[in-house]
């Protein structure tokens, strides 16, 4: 939609905000509409269709809660109302305006404003709402579930969960512990052709290896000892649906030759079967095992990553997110203060602070935990800095992140070195990782003086 052609309200009980919306617009909308009264709400939409509503969160000086902000969202909803809305809000209120966008609101301006912001955030809702023909949401959401994010890389990874949801291209996600690879999983498939059949979820980490084939697979009765009954394995399970396989960097090289062969044939076996059953599953695949080493042959396959890996994505730590922190902050308190019967958590600027500064090893994960345990422990439903608990099980961080070695030197002796210290100073080993035989190995070790 053009802005020229847009129709517009404005509710808002301060008259220098209605008068100054107004005379930013009237010269550039096809109509603008004041309201100080929020209760006219409902005369002023059965009326007339709006195509935008700008919509302030509190109406009462006294009460900063954002409650009627909320309320008067969820009727104009009620109303089947197909106006876009933008909430206004306080500096100070903008945790409540990034729950607005969960309520369904738009998007959300911070008083006070610049008029060149505002123009920004008014023209890109009108065009979202053309696009898609939706008054709600954006188009890209913050929200995938509960996956929740706006900064870049989040921005990047919802982008490609639209590309490749409705295909049925085999996922291969790539992310740190706690980043919420699974989380992705479950989005891609709830955004897929399948999302009606079944979403399998197997930990092959977890999987010893008697139990890979039996689990993956599925058995016959008397196939084993303790095979009292035919049983269908997770590929049968997950038919007509997505079956994810997390931390897949764990499975040792003689397992992986048995997967790769169940992902070319379609089909599998049952143990104690000659029979063949085929399969039609579309597969995610998920670890914590960077590309560069899954790529190093001894560890794993590369005909099997080419099998997996029609479209990467790399969950990035929420250290590099930015205020996606706040964000998640936020959700979680409103999680927790739900679930614990708590009031509305609120965070002071100083615990924000102390949250931004944190590095976050633990990743999303950890953040839930410091969240949870704040809303439980907090004497207030003022969240405050000292309320914050970093985990003790993650290791410490002190100081900005450094900046990592680029050249290809340093990138050579900082892997040596992590192959060595994985297997504990065994130079065999670590050779056999590496691709090297011992002798080049140790040119190595002599060339970087380790």
């Amino acid at each position: 939609m053009q802005l020229k052609n847009a129709s517009i309200l404005i509710v808002d009980d301060d008259t220098d905000v209605l008068t100054a919306v107004r005379l930013l617009l009237k010269t550039v909308v096809h109509e603008v509409v004041v309201e100080k009264n929020p209760e006219n709400i409902r005369s002023l939409i059965s009326k007339k269709q709006f195509d935008l509503i700008l919509l302030d969160m509190n109406f009462n000086s006294a009460i900063n809660t954002g409650n009627e902000g909320f309320f008067w969202l969820r009727e104009i909803r009620k109303m089947k109302s197909t106006s876009s809305v933008i909430m206004i809000t306080a500096y100070g209120d903008i945790d409540l305006a990034v729950r607005s966008l969960k309520e369904g609101a738009a998007d959300f301006v911070v008083k006070p404003w610049h008029n060149e912001k505002l123009m920004v955030t008014i023209t890109e809702t009108l065009k979202r709402k053309t696009a898609t023909g939706n008054a709600g949401a954006p188009a890209q959401q913050p929200f995938i579930n509960d996956l929740l994010g706006e900064s870049a890389p989040m921005k990047d990874i919802s982008y490609k969960i639209d590309k490749i949801a409705p295909t049925d291209a085999n996922i291969l996600i790539l992310g740190e512990n706690g980043t919420g690879k699974d989380i992705i999983a479950r989005a891609i498939h709830e955004r897929s052709l399948r999302k009606h059949g079944p979403f399998v979820k197997v930990d092959v980490g977890a999987l010893t290896e008697s139990l890979f084939e039996s689990e993956l697979f599925g058995h016959k009765k008397g196939a084993f000892t303790d095979a009292r009954e035919d049983r269908p394995g997770r590929f049968e399970m997950a038919n007509k649906g997505t079956l994810f396989l997390d931390e897949i960097g764990n499975l040792p090289l003689h397992l992986q030759v048995k997967l790769l062969s169940v992902l070319q044939n379609r089909q599998v076996s049952r143990l104690g079967s000659n029979d063949m059953i085929p399969i039609d599953i579309r597969l995610i695949c998920a670890t914590n095992v960077p590309l560069s080493e899954l790529a190093n042959e001894h560890r794993f396959r590369k005909d099997l990553i080419y099998r997996i890996n029609t479209v990467e994505i790399i969950v990035p730590p929420l250290r590099n997110r930015g205020r996606d922190i706040i964000l998640l902050a936020q959700h979680f308190s409103e999680q927790y203060s739900t679930k614990y019967l708590r009031s509305p958590a609120v965070f002071e600027p100083k615990a924000l602070d102390k949250l931004m500064k944190h590095h976050f090893p633990g990743n999303v994960r950890e953040l839930q935990y410091i969240i949870e345990r704040a809303v439980i422990m907090a004497e207030e439903s003022t969240l405050k800095a000292e309320d914050l608990i970093f985990s003790p099980i993650e290791k410490s961080y002190e100081g900005p992140a450094q900046a990592e070695e680029t050249t290809l030197n340093a990138v050579e002796k900082n892997t040596i070195l992590r192959v060595i210290e994985k297997h504990q100073g065994n130079i065999t080993k670590a050779a056999k990782e590496l691709g090297l035989t011992r002798t080049a190995l140790y040119r190595r070790l002599s060339k970087h003086d380790i």
